[in-house]
């Protein structure tokens, strides 16, 4: 095999024959869009879309700007501008591979103590969205009650420091400061997040931010600015050596390529204060109907994400597509997904609950997308609060099947202890690891111990139902092992009739 051709712009025309490549004259594209959280998924999915339709010669005034706040976005971004921003995409059907080199981002800011390079650049009045990936933890969001967590350390810095900020909101915050006193208008904020209401978490986090330093501030932000809810959806692995590997084995030579299933979904609230591209031309949902699709797709995936990849990660088993083959952890979604969750879950269009649990099947069984149990286990004490919990507050109210649920739980707390059931260990793996795993550890003896950590459960610590049910599969798990508590709940399949559950 010939020696693989090195990403860039001068080197589109030399690619193999079969990748797709940008048709658009990359010189002529003005930026429109600040994009913070340049992983990933923002580049096989959103980044996509506006490529797409660049393709179709139209938003060529809508170019992403890349940007971040932490050292590994520095790291990225030096990365990215050695290859002039382009990205490979590799898509991973059963069926077969496709490439595709997207070309939509032409920048990206630097990285620099008091973000004074994002600050200017999102101050600029070119910039009409700023667009936001930073995962579901990084909104700073009190657990317990979903509200502002202005106790923060970063938080109270950027509010004591306005002009030199930390975090990417104190960024925003200064940006649109510096736009009110220029007279050069508002941006749109959009979340690309899986949070049930991004839109409205976003709008959250960035008044309360700026009414800790400016009010009038805070104020003009509400009545100018936009912040419209959306949906994302596409299994996008992180990259290592096999990714790199595999984008070789094409032809390419990418230092940050990008493989992704064969689906896509971008639902959109129409809710954009200075105009937006035409997303739906390429096959973006715009709606007024957001939430129900994002509580589908964050209920069912998300949700179903963390009830196998705990069970995963306690049992050795690295993948997604690993536990759906696995004879007791595909089960248990199934089973968790039709009978506990489904009924909280209302249709969209074109689709129903109970086909979407398939088409999700189908999709984390894709034995091509190497998608490890660890990568999708990370920051549980964000992802459960925003995917488990809320569900068991639902089926608590309606006094419906909780059994599953709380298994799930246990199964996280479980984990948390640091150990798998062959005895090796489960490296930090979140933020909250070490108070996590006192905690688990504390819950061997006593269970009451893991929900007493209110932080996360709140007043469902003291549910009696939801408390004695986790007690007794936690339980069950350490004296008989985590394959015995699943059989029990699989063969009690009948909704209900589990002897587990209160």
């Amino acid at each position: 095999m010939a020696d693989p051709v090195k990403l860039s712009s001068d080197n589109l025309g030399k690619l193999p024959e079969g990748v797709l490549v940008p048709t658009y004259d990359r010189s002529q594209l003005a930026p429109g869009i600040v994009h913070i959280g340049l992983g990933n998924f923002h580049r096989g999915h959103q980044a996509w879309y506006l490529h797409r339709l660049m393709q179709q010669g139209l938003a060529h005034d809508w170019a992403i700007v890349g940007a971040g706040v932490r050292p590994f976005d520095e790291a990225q971004r030096r990365k990215m501008a050695a290859q002039d921003y382009l990205t490979t995409l590799v898509e991973l059907d059963p069926a077969g591979s496709s490439v595709e080199v997207v070309g939509s981002m032409i920048d990206y800011v630097p990285v620099a103590p008091g973000n004074g390079p994002l600050i200017e650049r999102m101050a600029d009045p070119s910039i009409r969205i700023v667009a936001m990936t930073v995962t579901e933890g990084g909104y700073f969001i009190d657990p317990a009650s979903m509200g502002f967590d202005a106790g923060d350390a970063d938080i109270q810095h950027d509010a004591a420091n306005p002009g030199t900020p930390r975090t990417a909101f104190g960024a925003i915050v200064a940006a649109l400061a510096q736009r009110r006193a220029a007279g050069s208008g508002p941006f749109t904020l959009q979340s690309c997040d899986n949070l049930q209401g991004n839109g409205a978490i976003m709008r959250q986090t960035v008044l309360s931010l700026a009414s800790l330093s400016d009010a009038d501030l805070a104020d003009w932000i509400d009545a100018n600015c936009s912040f419209p809810d959306s949906m994302v959806d596409c299994i996008v692995p992180a990259t290592g050596p096999n990714e790199l590997a595999m984008v070789r084995e094409h032809g390419i030579d990418d230092a940050v390529p990008v493989t992704h299933e064969n689906f896509r979904q971008w639902v959109i609230e129409d809710d954009f204060c200075a105009a937006r591209p035409p997303w739906e031309k390429v096959g973006a949902t715009i709606t007024d109907q957001v939430h129900e699709y994002e509580a589908m797709k964050i209920s069912i995936l998300n949700g179903g994400h963390q009830v196998i990849s705990n069970a995963g990660e306690i049992l050795s088993v690295a993948t997604i597509s690993g536990c759906m083959e696995h004879p007791l952890i595909g089960p248990l979604f199934r089973k968790v997904a039709i009978e506990e969750i489904v009924p909280h879950v209302h249709a969209v269009p074109g689709m129903t609950p109970e086909s979407y649990v398939d088409l999700i099947d189908l999709r984390f069984s894709n034995p091509r997308i190497v998608d490890t149990t660890r990568r999708v286990a990370f920051d549980g004490s964000s992802r459960h609060t925003g995917f488990i919990l809320p569900m068991v507050r639902d089926a608590l109210a309606a006094k419906a099947p909780i059994a599953g649920l709380a298994l799930t739980e246990a199964l996280w707390a479980r984990m948390c202890e640091g150990t798998r059931e062959n005895g090796s260990l489960i490296e930090p793996n979140d933020p909250m690891w070490d108070k996590l795993t006192a905690a688990a550890k504390a819950a061997r003896e006593n269970p009451q111990a893991w929900l007493e950590q209110r932080a996360l459960y709140g007043d469902l610590a003291d549910n009696s139902r939801f408390a004695e049910a986790f007690a007794r599969w936690l339980t069950l798990i350490w004296s008989e092992g985590l394959e015995t508590a699943l059989s029990r709940y699989i063969g009690s399949w009948a909704p209900g009739t589990s002897d587990l559950e209160c």
